[in-house]
């Protein structure tokens, strides 16, 4: 019987590259890999697909107690692109060395995936079952629009996901080591319960073509370049929203720091390492990042073109959108590229107690906090069925080791530690929620 990290390095080692636009080298070999597990759990998994390759894992565990309302844990099987020459060691190689497992999705998510999946293989062989139904849904394409993954999964299969109560996935549940304000080490575990949204935008500058060496007042370049500087300068004012409050709060709390929620700079430069957490969920943020121009250097050409990461709190984008639009000035129209709402669950409910709990069941001195994510996840997609989601794909860390740096970077790695104690994390909450 494999091992969690035997386990993580098989999935490592199945090339799941997903490059964008429908490019993909397809979740089906790590599919078939995941339900051959769950069946030889005594589980009853179906695989389904929109997109021949694109596979979709779904299965369910039947809990002690039918009425509770069960829990849906989801995690992806693709990863990101790897160029094997920045690598010091190959990106599918799945090697197990120096105390950790190597390779593309060692932390996004196949880490994930393997601690769920060895858990439930546990439970079978010990003859266990959790307190609550759970539902299992390892899916294809999150590392892109997700149409052949969970969005697929929400518009054609709901009823798989009927009466979920809550969800859990990735980003959170990770030691994050800082310091008292007495220089005492505190070991946080964030908790993602909040999610920014994606209003990603599209911009485009109408002018008129011309001559490169003629005065030209409507030059659509000049015109979007503007516009761009003005986005790029304005400093978008304090949000605060209930899971960053919470963070500042007990996190402040447990490092002996003063919180000033009228002066949020100042309590960010106060918290020192921890700020990283939440210092990019404070604001919402437009920044500027492809451009598209002209053909020819002596042209002035007629349209310009940029797109924006556009990142928005919960309730927030109305706002957004009004100042973007006073912002861009005259000939210049926006878009969509991509638009998700953020989203946030309860920080103060049973489920969050229960993460917390299972935590401290391995880390006695862990100081657990809610926090929103950059980013966002495929809670988003599960969140339109009113299902909150929760960051929580637990792993203990070594101090110095840069988690945040791991996902989508160069040698991706996930200590065979984290992993071990992320499947007894794992197997508590699951058992005991």
């Amino acid at each position: 019987m494999d091992s969690v990290e035997e386990l993580c390095s098989r999935l490592v080692r199945i090339d799941t590259t997903n490059y964008g636009g429908g490019r993909s080298a397809g979740e089906r070999e790590a599919g078939e890999l995941v339900a051959t597990v769950l069946s030889a759990a005594g589980l009853d998994p179906k695989v389904l697909e929109r997109t021949s390759r694109r596979s979709n894992v779904v299965a369910r565990v039947s809990g002690s107690d039918p009425g509770l309302p069960p829990l849906l844990v989801q995690g992806h099987l693709d990863v990101v692109p790897a160029d094997p020459e920045q690598w010091s060691r190959d990106p599918f190689s799945g090697e197990i060395a120096d105390g950790f497992v190597w390779g593309r999705g060692a932390t996004d998510m196949k880490d994930f995936v393997a601690m769920v999946l060895t858990v439930l293989r546990d439970w079978s062989a010990s003859d266990r079952r959790p307190r609550r139904d759970i539902v299992l849904a390892f899916v294809a394409d999150e590392e892109d629009s997700g149409a052949d993954g969970a969005e697929w999964l929400v518009e054609e299969h709901p009823g798989l996901f009927e009466g979920c109560g809550a969800t859990i996935s990735e980003s959170g549940g990770y030691t994050y080591h800082v310091r008292h304000a007495s220089g005492a080490p505190v070991r946080l575990y964030p908790v993602g319960t909040a999610e920014r949204g994606t209003s990603h935008l599209r911009l485009t500058a109408s002018g008129r073509a011309g001559h490169g060496s003629r005065r030209n007042d409507d030059n659509a370049v000049v015109k979007l370049v503007r516009a761009l500087d003005r986005l790029a300068s304005y400093e978008w004012p304090v949000r605060l929203t209930p899971a960053v409050t919470a963070f500042l709060e007990r996190t402040g709390e447990a490092l002996g720091v003063a919180v000033d929620l009228s002066n949020v700079d100042g309590t960010l430069a106060r918290l020192g390492k921890a700020a990283p957490l939440v210092e990019n969920t404070v604001r919402n943020s437009t920044r500027p990042t492809v451009l598209k121009a002209g053909y020819k250097v002596n042209v002035i050409p007629s349209t310009a073109i940029a797109e924006v990461d556009t990142r928005t709190l919960p309730g927030t984008e109305a706002e957004l959108l009004s100042t973007v639009d006073s912002l861009l000035g005259p000939g210049v129209e926006r878009e969509f590229v991509a638009r998700m709402p953020a989203i946030q669950a309860p920080v103060d409910s049973p489920w969050f107690d229960a993460m917390a709990a299972a935590i401290r069941s391995q880390d006695p001195d862990a100081v657990v906090v809610p926090y929103c994510m950059g980013g966002g996840t495929d809670a988003k997609a599960f969140a339109r069925l009113g299902i909150p989601g929760y960051g929580f794909a637990p792993l203990w860390l070594p101090e110095g080791f840069d988690y945040r740096a791991m996902a989508h970077g160069v040698d991706e790695r996930v200590p065979v530690e984290g992993l071990r104690f992320g499947t007894r994390v794992l197997d508590a909450f699951l058992s005991n929620v």
